[in-house]
């Protein structure tokens, strides 16, 4: 898995109305940027929001299809459920949407020990996972999110557990189970409707969720949304007015911020001088950032290449830095293309080159 560095610059650069819970915070999904928040490191009780972090790891360690037959370690949970029974057969996939739509703990269990052989197994796996993504308020005793019996609980804050949203929402098969409103299955026992508890999602914008509750906890929320390109992961912890909360803070950051080009592919250009006089640089991709008017006079693009003597078509040859204050925000690939000799070149070669490269 790869790593992923969140770089905090909380911005609060419109009124919110107050919020509920005793910690929260919005984050830019693309760039990891914090755009308002509050007691970001203060550790809490994350409840059921746990299986963001179960369902990642099973996307991806284990096999989608595969059948698994359910064992009795489902009887070790408690709590909401899916309801499956022992001896009865889910594929990886099936589970996944019973523990995302209806926060099954046994579905918890059952993939817990599919992916890893034991539930202790893959809690280890969660806290590497954890470290790796440099949640590092974060620690996992179990993959349903449940207080344990001697009292150990999963706790993290809500910039880890935006981290981890984040990284999941990379995902594409976990993107698509995420903002499923409806899931029916069939199994050699019975057939399943799933409904997902998430009421956000019948707001348009909303993108996916999951909720968690203990009377320990209380309300635990994680969504994400998106709007005219703007991607937002809203988390709260202990909030009693999450739902409401969530749709103030979305509504405020549609309002006042906006999705701006920040590197324009087909019009990038790089002056070269010494070392790639020779090449035509470029980029790959657009890349847009989610800014107020007043950032966007802050937003600087440094170039910064390496002095390579010897290179190949296609290398990359440095890279295109967004900066705000001298934070990196996102990092661009620049390519080399090779430009061939004038002189060796037909009438007809000139003309093509001249068009396609400008």
């Amino acid at each position: 898995m790869k790593k992923i560095i969140v770089l905090l610059l909380i911005l609060i650069p419109f009124k919110v109305n107050a919020i509920s819970a005793s910690s929260a915070i919005a984050m830019d999904l693309d760039t990891g940027r914090v755009l308002y928040g509050y007691n970001l490191n203060e550790k809490k009780l994350i409840a059921s929001t746990t299986k963001i972090m179960t369902a990642i790891i099973a996307i991806e360690n284990g096999e989608l299809d595969k059948k698994i037959k359910i064992t009795d370690i489902i009887h070790e949970a408690f709590g909401s459920a899916i309801y499956i029974e022992v001896g009865e057969e889910l594929t990886l996939r099936d589970l996944l949407y019973g523990l995302l739509l209806r926060s099954g703990n046994d579905a918890a269990l059952a993939i817990a020990e599919a992916i890893s052989g034991s539930e202790e197994e893959f809690v280890y796996k969660m806290n590497d996972y954890a470290s790796n993504l440099e949640m590092t308020n974060t620690v996992f005793y179990n993959p349903h999110g449940l207080e344990e019996s001697n009292g150990n609980a999963n706790t993290s804050t809500v910039l880890d557990m935006a981290k981890l949203t984040k990284y999941a929402m990379e995902n594409s098969t976990f993107r698509e189970i995420f903002k499923t409103k409806t899931y029916t299955v069939k199994t050699n026992y019975k057939t399943y409707v799933w409904h997902n508890k998430n009421k956000l999602l019948n707001e348009d914008y909303i993108t996916g969720g999951k909720t968690g509750f203990t009377e320990k906890a209380r309300r635990t929320l994680v969504s994400t949304g998106s709007k005219n390109n703007i991607n937002i992961v809203v988390v709260t912890l202990n909030d009693p007015n999450d739902w409401a909360d969530h749709k103030s803070l979305y509504n405020n950051i549609f309002k006042n911020y906006q999705s701006y080009k920040i590197i324009n592919q087909k019009k990038f250009k790089v002056k070269t001088k010494d070392y790639y006089e020779n090449a035509k640089l470029y980029v790959k991709n657009d890349f847009y950032m989610t800014l107020t008017k007043k950032e966007l006079k802050d937003v600087t693009l440094n170039i910064n290449l390496f002095k390579l003597r010897e290179y190949s078509n296609d290398d990359i040859v440095g890279y295109a830095e967004v900066k705000i204050d001298n934070n990196i925000y996102h990092k661009e690939p620049i390519y080399a293309q090779k430009i061939e000799n004038d002189k060796n070149l037909a009438w007809w070669q000139k003309l093509r080159r001249w068009i396609f490269n400008g």
